[in-house]
């Protein structure tokens, strides 16, 4: 008899069910070995979607979403969303200023179009850095032709630079000037909800918690808005002019008179935009692809029927023609700082305290990386965190690393914090930058307790003990304590902005007291030492590393994709990978479930209010001051 047979029914059972299970674990695994294999050889045999750029190609820049300085989400999230069809996201600056400028100097390229209907455009800063790559594109002798069925005042100063300028008989366009209006909620906070709100400040300008105090702007707001914005406004109004070869001040008039006019033009919009010399004629997204068509090479399988290469085709083209970056070539590294400024590890879009400090921190640890760049395009936010910062950017100075800041839309406040001890700061001369202030928020609840018949009881070894309860009434002589401390805060603000920028504190408190500056204004206070953008501010930090002009290349540091990203996101940009995602809903559902979530922030005031080990208020240095 063999050994089976001589088993009983019980241990046959078990040993049958062993056998099934190591067979379904080797179908697992083979399985999934089978689908690895099948992206593997998806990716190897599909090849890059890029295709030959050839002759006299029209570029045509239809860049969808928000211009923003360093996206805020992973590359497969990104990967997914175009892949998916999704529309909107963001758009980086750089990759359309260096799209522009390799597009002036590409024989292949014959001319741009820019179609702005689906951008979604920043602050003044950035879009006057586009609109000068725009304008060195039209200087070159190519041709820019800008349409769009909508177009915005923002989106305007970008259409503004092209030869031509189309809009859509019924679209419209119009330049209504700058506002700067918020909400206030004193009345429905204190008075309706119980909810007292206590606000410790320096700087009668720094107005950033005023709504939850007041039931409408102060008058030093007011004034302080007023004064940056009214510069802002002047600069954009001669951009235009100039651009449309117009007169600033008739520009200005007949925004004036804009009901006179529309009226004259019956309602039209678009009729009104054409008698006012805004733009040089009415068509359709047809009639101005029928123009491009005559004007270039026929292409049936192109969308408008002429040869043409997308924004994101380009980059592709200009990226495969890179040649492999030698690492051990002295670098001038470029650190992003754009956003909030938070406590700890914060993602891109946030700046981080630890996140931001340790990127700083890698530039200066590598050999290679000889001068830093830092880009702030930032309101502010928490002290302690911009001070992690500041405290990063001594650190590469005392290396021997030079480092200079170019500031984008806004670098207020803590914004300024992390920038004032640079070799040297570039702003351009609409950038919102200053409001050199500090203050704390500390809400308490007892009324709004008491509406609902719930009340606040205990003890305390000491008065202070739990002195910092929001259930409890804000006392007196705790309000000077929160006081003391914002006022040390402000204290080493304007000390450090001495410092760093050679001025008696006298000096810097008489243009601090939270008051907010454009980049022009900034500069004539000493607080900014040049006009100008990113490359310029690139060239000094090679500059004062002594790096010849051709010796070095420009590295972004940034927060590395995962392996699996990296994989994934190859594959999701195959033709295989992106017909498998917009045909099979299985691989939607699927995705959507594993692809990460972005969970909504929270207000920052709202973050602002947790309790900090140690203190008895977060001190914040902030601006509301963004357009």
């Amino acid at each position: 008899m063999n050994d089976t047979a001589r088993r009983g029914p019980i241990t046959r059972f078990f040993v049958g069910l062993w056998d099934a299970m190591n067979f379904t674990r080797r179908l697992v695994f083979n399985l999934v070995f089978f689908f690895l294999l099948f992206l593997f050889l998806a990716i190897v045999f599909s090849g890059p979607r890029t295709k030959p750029l050839l002759d006299r190609t029209t570029l045509v820049i239809a860049p969808e979403g928000t211009l923003v300085e360093q996206y805020s989400s992973d590359p497969l999230t990104r990967a997914l969303g175009k892949a998916l069809g999704e529309r909107g996201g963001e758009v980086q600056l750089r990759d359309l200023v260096r799209a522009l400028d390799a597009a002036r100097q590409d024989k292949r390229i014959e001319r741009v179009v820019l179609d702005l209907d689906e951008l979604q455009a920043g602050g003044f800063a950035s879009l006057r850095e586009v609109a000068q790559a725009v304008a060195r594109v039209k200087a070159s002798g190519k041709q820019v032709v800008a349409f769009a069925e909508m177009m915005d005042q923002k989106q305007y100063l970008l259409a503004a630079q092209a030869n031509e300028v189309y809009l859509d008989p019924m679209g419209g366009m119009l330049l209504e000037g700058l506002g700067r209006y918020r909400t206030y909620y004193r009345q429905g906070l204190q008075d309706k909800l119980g909810v007292d709100v206590h606000l410790f400040k320096v700087g009668e300008y720094k107005s950033a918690a005023e709504p939850y105090v007041l039931d409408a702007a102060s008058p030093e707001a007011k004034e302080a808005d007023l004064f940056w914005m009214s510069d802002v406004w002047q600069r954009y109004l001669g951009d235009v002019a100039k651009a449309r070869k117009l007169d600033a001040a008739q520009l200005a008039q007949g925004i004036e008179q804009m009901p006179v006019g529309i009226a004259s033009a019956q309602g039209d919009l678009a009729k009104f935009a054409l008698q006012t010399k805004l733009v040089d004629g009415l068509k359709t997204r047809e009639e101005v692809d029928d123009l491009l068509l005559q004007r270039g090479i026929a292409d049936d399988d192109a969308e408008g029927g002429f040869r043409q290469a997308s924004l994101d085709e380009y980059l592709a083209q200009l990226d495969s023609g890179l040649d492999a970056v030698d690492l051990r070539r002295p670098q001038v590294a470029v650190i992003v700082a754009e956003g909030e400024i938070r406590g700890g590890e914060q993602p891109p879009g946030t700046v981080g305290g630890e996140s931001t400090a340790a990127l700083l921190r890698e530039a200066r640890d590598d050999d290679n990386v000889k001068a830093v760049v830092l880009r702030v395009d930032s309101p502010g936010g928490e002290v302690f965190a911009s001070e992690q910062i500041r405290r990063e950017v001594v650190a590469l100075k005392k290396a021997g690393k030079p480092v200079s800041v170019s500031m984008g839309d806004l670098a207020a406040s803590g914004g300024y914090w992390i920038s004032m001890d640079a070799d040297r700061i570039y702003a351009d001369a609409s950038t919102i930058t200053g409001s050199i202030g500090i203050f704390g928020l500390i809400p308490t609840i007892p009324r709004a307790l008491d509406k609902i018949g719930v009340h606040s009881d205990g003890v305390g070894t000491t008065r202070f003990a739990g002195a910092f309860d929001i259930t409890r009434p804000l006392q007196p002589e705790v309000g000077q304590v929160i006081q003391s401390v914002i006022d040390k805060g402000y204290r080493d603000f304007t000390g450090r902005v001495a410092t760093a920028r050679n001025k008696p504190v006298e000096q810097v408190d008489s243009i601090a007291r939270g008051r907010v500056w454009s980049g022009e204004q900034a500069k004539e206070r000493g607080l900014v030492d040049e006009l100008g953008g990113l490359q310029q501010a690139i060239d000094f930090a090679a500059s004062k590393a002594k790096l010849d002009k051709d010796s070095y290349h420009v590295r972004y540091i940034e927060k590395a994709a995962t392996p699996f990203e990296r994989l994934f996101t190859g594959f999701i940009g195959s033709r295989a990978g992106g017909a498998w995602l917009r045909e099979s809903d299985i691989a939607r559902s699927l995705l959507a479930k594993a692809s990460p979530q972005a969970a909504a922030d929270l207000r920052f005031l709202e973050g602002a209010i947790q309790p900090t080990r140690g203190v008895p208020v977060k001190a914040l240095a902030y601006c509301f001051c963004g357009l």
